[in-house]
């Protein structure tokens, strides 16, 4: 790995061992899509693997000289070389509109990450990413007494099944980072329960940025709907509704409006 690729900026980690690499690759599941979107690749050490497998890839990178490192030594269209920040980044812009998402993600901006996937979740059935282990924990498994049920952990669950599918060590990654690593897999759910996503994100959102307050308090943003006060669940704080149930009450609300 030579050490002008870094940029602390970035936030960049490199893998380098490639057992690890064909292992994250191994689970995706390739399943009703045939197009794989990396985020990150780097110097492209998951990406030599993906092009093994998957039809087409496509790669985003924020990096100019890793954008040219990857044109130089992969054999992949140019136009499925994206030079741009994912957080900006519009899927229907080139209209890709059913795709898996992989990627060993920058730590720093893991949450950004997570938010932008709800976003274009329609088009996204699968993601399999690389994760800080602690933010992994904190987020998904709060119901273990690990971490903080909180808006993402309901949101991305609200969506996505999300599954613990190993632990990195730190000694695999160039320059070596100071937290350990896992890798997750997130397949979207078949919804029995339709709801509106817009009315999700706001109550989920209010609920907990006011978490101390029962929900017909922290709700007022609906209170002027048509029998709003008989919702079921206002009596409860957000901690303690479970993500079916922020699902009933998001349809509750939508068949008031």
């Amino acid at each position: 790995m030579k050490e002008y690729f870094f940029k602390k900026k970035f936030d960049q980690y490199f893998l380098k061992d490639k057992n690890i690499a064909k292992k994250i690759v191994k689970n995706l599941s390739f399943q009703d899509y045939n197009t794989v979107v990396e985020i990150g690749p780097g110097v492209g050490i998951l990406t030599r693997y993906l092009l093994l497998l998957c039809k087409k890839v496509f790669l985003i990178e924020i990096d100019e000289n890793l954008i040219f490192f990857l044109k130089k030594n992969f054999f992949i269209p140019k136009n499925q070389i994206i030079h741009q920040d994912f957080l900006k980044w519009n899927p229907e812009e080139i209209n890709l509109k059913n795709f898996a998402l992989i990627g060993n993600f920058p730590y720093g901006i893991s949450s950004k990450i997570l938010f932008h996937i709800l976003k274009y979740n329609q088009y996204i059935p699968e993601c399999i990413g690389m994760f800080q282990k602690e933010f992994v924990e904190r987020i998904f498994f709060s119901h273990k007494g690990i971490g903080k049920y909180g808006i993402l952990s309901v949101l991305v669950q609200s969506f996505y099944d999300v599954e613990y599918l190993f632990s990195v060590k730190k000694n695999v990654f160039y320059p070596i980072p100071n937290v350990k690593s896992a890798v997750i897999s997130l397949k979207r759910k078949k919804l029995e329960i339709l709801f509106n996503k817009d009315i999700l994100f706001k109550c989920v959102k209010m609920a907990f940025n006011q978490r101390r307050k029962i929900l017909k308090n922290s709700l007022q943003y609906f209170k002027k709907i048509p029998n709003f006060y008989d919702i079921p669940f206002l009596n409860k704080r957000a901690e303690q509704l479970s993500i079916k149930e922020f699902l009933q009450l998001t349809k509750e609300i939508e068949i008031r409006k």
